[in-house]
């Protein structure tokens, strides 16, 4: 009877089980979730049940109209917002499923850029208008089943601070934009244009350039020594090291003389001349080398660049990717990493566990790190996200790596190298310095070897050089040593380095420019303007980016000062956590703008360019063609447009002569933009240099001379010779 009994009860459950699914295939799903991608729309599908509908939003639905302004100065600084042409439909759609659903869950990517998504897509789906209807926020680091799920159990209100941020940081950029590039526009008629983050970059990457073209090398010798050590193959080098008796507090400090000149080189090589050598000291000791801390946006993103040789926006389209979801062999589709745009290098507690149980069964405990993360987030950062790590620490690289196209695998065993590393223990370093003393002199030599491997064991910085240690052998302090040879060198010291993607990613995250989601499309929005010229990864400022550059430094130079741009970051930032309230933001930056504007419209008339009339003459008609200036600086046009459409390049004459072959040098522009100094005759003649050369030749080597700042040097860089043109002097 008891089974009977159970066994009707069982029934009733299964008939009541299929009318509830019945039920909800009529009235089709009861919970409706947005997100902004399909490819995140179909990750986060495969892990909800059939009651779980999940739409895409395709990024953004409302925003400011391109028109005009979208800001109501009159009415206290109100945006007004429209729907972006061709989301009609799909937003129709949405209010339909949203209209049908139980629940509506927002949940769009976990940062102001997500927030402000979710807010735009509640109010142009009406949702905070509909009675008895649930609308949920919810939000995820990593698009995992159980980090999904887990959302869904916690979900929450909007977060407004969040949304005024993103609201503030689009308006500033909005007023920038649309108050300085019509005035470039009209003024210069270069089709220039303007932007907040943007222009600053510009600034930092002209203002580099200037100190490369400032910069005046000085001579310095290096003087090597190398000694055969009995019971080794190859000769001990070392390093000449200064003065044995100087007595100088650098020595105390352990700082090198430097060689400055021939002369100075003649006089310690005289006073070597016939002396003994002996090892003067030997230290021994340990070098520990930590492991790297995990990846936020703007390291992933440089060492992305220097390993892998990615472009910032080629990075976050592939890191994008990796955190939507791909299709990997026996796991179905899952989101790989966590969020990609962060400065954080927070790691949950969970992941860290698993990373460090992960270590110790594969390499063994002692490569695990020892004791908690020690590195503490800087104060501007915000800490409601993790770092950049893969999602699952057992998914290696190489279980996935058949289910990856190449460069996303490459992507992948980056992030997921550098994961693994930073929860390992150090590398260590057995180290030996030995001081070499020939008469008053001293020479240094330096020798590591790697005693443990630690994190190196899975993962190598890009910059990490391999360690140029040599053998040494058994030396002791006394030790005669045998000269083989000594071996003078001549050497320049060198400018500061072009700007690269990667180091410029660096400077603006030192400086507070930006942040994690505007690197990418800063660099990527100068380089498509041609203000930037990228060849070989070095970025090059083009003659356009010179003349924007100088207008901008001229008429609004808080606009493209660092320091005022950082602290506009930081107000941001203020808004964001609710301490700043955003219109007050706006309210105080606009007057200024106004003012600047205002008075650069009646001063900027005096460099409104006319077109200069040339003794180039057309080829077509006959004309005086005359110079006309386009998006990618100046060419050459026949006056007679539209009758003659003839055009052809403008080099200007510097008026110096060629000293190859004595014809004019002209300025000329590489394909990509950037500047240089040729002969007019090219082909015929290869003349070429990167510094204006000068009519002047060296009277030293007889070789032409260059212009750097307000001094001459000889352009060849192994005579050395300079001069003051005012002081007429070496």
């Amino acid at each position: 009877m008891a089974k009977t009994a159970t066994a009707e009860k069982e029934a009733k459950k299964t008939t009541k089980k299929k009318a509830t699914v019945k039920k909800a295939a009529k009235t089709g799903k009861k919970y409706l979730v947005i997100v902004e991608s399909p490819a995140k729309a179909a990750t986060i599908g495969k892990f909800l049940g059939n009651n779980y509908k999940i739409e895409a939003s395709m990024g953004h639905v409302r925003d400011m109209p391109k028109s005009q302004m979208g800001i109501d100065f009159e009415h206290d600084f109100e945006p007004k917002y429209i729907t972006i042409r061709g989301k009609g439909e799909l937003l129709g759609k949405l209010r339909k499923d949203a209209k049908a659903a139980d629940k509506v869950y927002l949940a769009t990517d976990p940062d102001r850029e997500g927030e402000a998504i979710s807010w735009h897509l509640m109010k142009a789906l009406k949702l905070d208008e509909v009675k008895n209807k649930s609308v949920y926020r919810i939000s995820f680091n990593e698009i995992t089943k159980n980090a999904v799920k887990a959302s869904l159990k916690a979900p929450r209100t909007l977060d407004m601070n969040l949304v005024n941020a993103q609201q503030t940081r689009r308006m500033l950029d909005r007023m920038v934009g649309y108050r300085i590039s019509p005035l470039l526009w009209a003024k210069v008629k270069r089709g220039l244009s303007a932007g907040r983050v943007q222009s600053v970059a510009l600034r930092m990457i002209c203002d580099r350039e200037d100190e490369i073209n400032a910069f005046i090398p000085e001579e310095y010798w290096n003087l090597d020594a190398s000694f055969k050590i009995a019971g080794m193959k190859k000769p001990l080098t070392a390093r000449y090291y200064g003065p044995a008796d100087s007595g100088k507090e650098e020595k105390a400090k352990g700082a090198k003389t430097v060689i400055r000149s021939k002369a100075e080189l003649d006089a310690v090589m005289k006073d070597l001349e016939n002396v003994s050598y002996l090892v003067d000291e030997v230290k021994k000791g340990e070098r520990v080398k930590k492991a790297p801390i995990p990846f936020t946006t703007s390291t992933m993103q440089q060492e992305a660049s220097k390993a892998l040789n990615f472009s910032t926006q080629k990075t976050m389209r592939l890191a994008q990717q990796l955190y939507e979801g791909v299709e990997v062999k026996g796991h179905g589709t899952i989101g790989l990493i966590t969020y990609l745009r962060t400065d954080s290098t927070r790691i949950a507690e969970e992941a860290d566990a698993a990373a460090r149980a992960f270590v110790k069964e594969h390499y063994g405990e002692n490569y695990m790190a020892a004791g908690e993360p020690a590195k503490k987030n800087a104060g501007k950062i915000q800490d409601a996200h993790e770092a950049i790590r893969p999602t699952d620490i057992s998914l290696t690289p190489v279980m996935v790596k058949e289910s990856l196209p190449r460069d996303l695998f490459r992507l992948y065993q980056l992030i997921w190298k550098r994961f693994a590393a930073s929860r390992m223990a150090p590398a260590v370093y057995e180290t030996t310095m030995v001081k070499i003393r020939g008469g008053n002199q001293l020479f240094s030599a330096a020798a590591s070897r790697l005693s443990f491997d630690g994190f190196m064991s899975v993962y190598v910085d890009a910059d990490d050089e391999e360690e140029k240690g040599q053998t040494m052998g058994a030396m002791e302090k006394g030790s005669a040593l045998s000269l083989e040879k000594l071996e003078p060198s001549q050497h320049f010291t060198q400018p500061p380095a072009h700007y690269t993607e990667a180091s410029l990613v660096k400077a603006l995250e030192e400086q507070g420019i930006g942040r994690p989601s505007t690197y990418a499309p800063t660099i990527t929005t100068i380089i498509a303007r041609r203000y930037v010229a990228k060849e070989n990864k070095n970025l090059y400022v083009t003659e356009l980016g010179e003349v924007v550059n100088r207008i901008m430094k001229q008429s609004f130079p808080s606009i493209v000062d660092v320091s005022f741009t950082a602290n506009m970051e930081s107000l941001l930032d203020k808004v964001a956590d609710g301490t700043v309230a955003w219109k007050t933001v706006v309210s105080n930056f606009y007057p200024d703008l106004d003012e600047a504007v205002t008075i650069a419209e009646k001063e900027l008339e005096s460099v409104k360019i006319e077109d200069e009339v040339t003794d180039e003459i057309c080829e077509l008609c006959g004309r005086n063609m005359v110079i006309k200036y386009g998006p990618h600086g100046k060419f050459l046009a026949c006056p007679g447009f539209p009758d003659c459409k003839n055009t052809k390049p403008y080099l200007e004459k510097i008026g110096v002569p060629c000293p190859k072959c004595g014809k004019e040098v002209v300025r000329k522009k590489t394909k990509k933009g950037r500047l240089y100094y040729g002969c007019e005759a090219n082909p015929d003649c290869d003349f070429m240099s990167w510094q204006k050369p000068s009519t002047q030749k060296c009277p030293k080597c007889g070789s032409y001379m260059v212009e750097k700042g307000s001094k001459l040097l000889c352009a060849d860089e192994t005579c050395g010779y300079r001069m003051d043109p005012a002081e007429k002097e070496k």
